[in-house]
C-alpha cells in the first residue's frame, strides 16, 4: 500500500512517529518553561526587579548549558559504548518532567528555588534533546532524512499549538491571566512532557550496536573516544566547518528562544496577549518546519540553511532598528509582524541543521557526533544567552539586539564555507574503514 504525505517513501512510519512524539512531548518544557511563561514569571514574580531578572535569568540558563557542553561527549561516547541512547533518552525526559511539576513551588521571591529546579530540568532536557537527535540516522536513509527530521520538528510545533490552546483554556476558564497565577501551568508542562514521550519507551529500538571490547569499557574508553573525535576534526573538515558556523548562528537562535516572552513583555505585549504572540509563532514555526520537511530534500540542505538565516537577519535586524531608532514608546504591530519572522526562523533553521549533522556523521559514531552537535549548540547558547542578557541589563536593548543580529550574520557568511558533498563522501568513507 503506497503511503502517502509525508510518510511517502518512509518505511518505518510507527517508529518515526513515536519519536516526533518525543518532539511533541519535549516542547512543554522548551515552550511553556524556557520560552514563554517561567521566564516572566521568574523575572516578575520570583524576582521581582526587571534588571536583576534579566541577570540572574540569563545566568541561570548560562549554567546549565555550559554543564551540558561538559556532559554532552561524555554522555554521547557513553550511550554509544554501552548501547544505552534509549535509556538515557527516556531517563533524562522523566527526571526533567518531575524537576518541571516542582516548579509550580516556586513562591513569591523564591527565585534561588527557581534556579536549583530549573538548572538540572534544562541540563535533562538538553542531554535529552541531544539523543533523541542521535536516532534520526536510524530513522532514515540519505533520501529521506531532511524529511524525516522535518516530521519530528513538524510535530514538535503541533505540540505547542495544543499547550497554547491548553494555557488560553486555563487563562479564561480559570482565571489563570496574571503572571502570579501561572504555577499550574508549570505542573501541566511536566505531565505533558511525562505522558506524551510513552510512545517513544514503548516503539523506538536501541539503534544498532556496533561491538566494542568489553574490557575497554567504561572512562578510559569515553576519553579516548573524545580525544579521538576532536583528532579526527580536521579529516571530517566539513563537519568541523558546519559546526564553527552552526556554533556562531546558534548564539542567536538560543538566545532569543530564552528571551522571546521577555522581549515581547518589552513591547508591551503581556498575559493573555503574549500567549496569542506566542501561538502565531508556533503556527508561522509549524508551517515553516512543514515546508522544510517537503522541500529539503530537493533543493539542497545548504541553500535551506542560508535562507532561513537571511530570516533571522532582517527579523533581528528590524528589532534593533526599532529600539535604536523607533519612538520610545513603538506600537506593538511591529513585533507583531517581526514575530513571524522569528517563527520562520525557528521551524527552519532547527531542523536543517539537524539533517546536516546527521549526513555527515558515521553511522559507527552517530551517538559521538550528535554529542558534538549538541555541545556546540549549547555552548553557543550559553555564551549567546549570557552575554545578551548582561547586555540588555548593563547596557540597553539596543546594544543587545545588535549584538544578535551579528551573531546571524556572521553564521551565514561561514556557512558559505561548508562543502555538503564532500562532508557526506568523508562520512561514508568512514562508515567503511573497519578501524573507524
Amino acid at each position: 500500500m503506497p503511503r502517502l504525505g509525508f510518510f511517502k517513501g518512509i518505511n518505518n512510519p510507527r517508529e518515526v512517529i513515536a519519536w516526533g512524539l518525543y518532539d511533541l512531548a519535549n516542547q512543554s518544557f522548551t515552550l511553556l518553561i524556557i520560552t514563554l511563561l517561567f521566564p516572566l514569571y521568574f523575572k516578575e514574580i520570583a524576582v521581582g526587579d526587571s534588571n536583576k531578572g534579566d541577570a540572574l535569568w540569563s545566568a541561570g540558563a548560562g549554567l546549565a548549558l555550559f554543564m551540558v557542553v561538559v556532559l554532552s561527549p561524555i554522555v554521547g561516547a557513553m550511550t554509544d559504548a554501552h548501547s544505552a541512547r534509549k535509556k538515557a533518552l527516556i531517563g533524562t525526559g522523566f527526571v526533567c518532567a518531575a524537576l518541571t511539576c516542582a516548579l509550580a513551588l516556586v513562591a513569591p521571591g523564591m527565585w534561588w528555588l527557581g534556579l536549583l529546579l530549573f538548572i538540572p530540568a534544562n541540563i535533562c532536557y538538553q542531554l535529552g534533546e541531544n539523543m533523541l537527535a542521535s536516532f534520526l540516522p536510524s530513522l532514515s536513509t540519505p533520501r529521506t532524512i531532511g524529511r524525516v527530521s522535518g516530521i519530528g520538528w513538524s510535530m514538535g510545533y503541533a505540540g505547542s499549538l495544543a499547550l497554547l490552546v491548553l494555557v488560553l483554556g486555563g487563562v479564561k476558564l480559570f482565571g489563570l491571566d496574571g503572571t502570579e497565577n501561572w504555577r499550574p501551568f508549570f505542573v501541566l508542562a511536566g505531565l505533558w512532557f511525562a505522558i506524551w514521550m510513552i510512545p517513544a519507551m514503548l516503539v523506538l529500538d536501541e539503534p544498532e550496536r556496533h561491538e566494542v571490547d568489553p574490557d575497554k569499557l567504561g572512562l578510559g574508553l569515553i576519553v579516548e573516544r573524545m580525544k579521538r573525535t576532536v583528532r579526527d576534526a580536521s579529516r571530517f573538515k566539513q563537519l568541523a566547518r558546519f559546526l564553527v558556523a552552526f556554533f556562531v548562528y546558534g548564539l542567536g537562535v538560543q538566545t532569543m528562544i530564552m528571551f522571546a516572552a521577555i522581549l515581547a513583555s518589552d513591547f508591551g505585549i503581556k498575559e493573555i496577549g503574549l500567549v496569542i504572540f506566542t501561538l502565531q509563532i508556533a503556527v508561522t514555526a509549524g508551517l515553516s518546519a512543514i515546508l522544510v520537511s517537503r522541500v529539503q530534500d530537493r533543493i539542497g540542505i545548504k541553500p535551506t540553511i542560508a535562507f532561513f538565516l537571511m530570516v533571522w537577519i532582517i527579523s533581528s535586524g528590524s528589532l534593533f532598528l526599532v529600539k535604536a531608532f523607533g519612538p520610545a514608546d513603538p506600537p506593538q504591530w511591529i513585533f507583531w509582524v517581526i514575530g513571524n519572522g522569528i517563527g520562520m526562523g525557528l521551524g527552519g533553521i532547527g531542523t536543517s541543521s539537524r539533517a546536516m549533522v546527521g549526513f555527515f556523521a558515521p553511522k559507527k559514531r552517530v551517538g559521538e557526533f550528535f554529542g558534538l552537535w549538541g555541545m556546540t549548540y549549547k555552548l553557543a547558547g550559553a555564551i549567546g544567552v549570557l552575554s545578551f542578557g548582561q547586555a540588555k541589563a548593563w547596557i540597553g536593548d539596543a546594544p543587545a539586539l545588535a549584538l544578535l543580529s551579528t551573531f546571524f550574520g556572521v553564521g551565514l557568511v561561514l556557512l558559505a564555507r561548508v562543502n555538503v558533498g564532500a562532508g557526506i563522501r568523508t562520512a561514508r568513507r568512514a562508515d567503511k574503514d573497519p578501524l573507524q
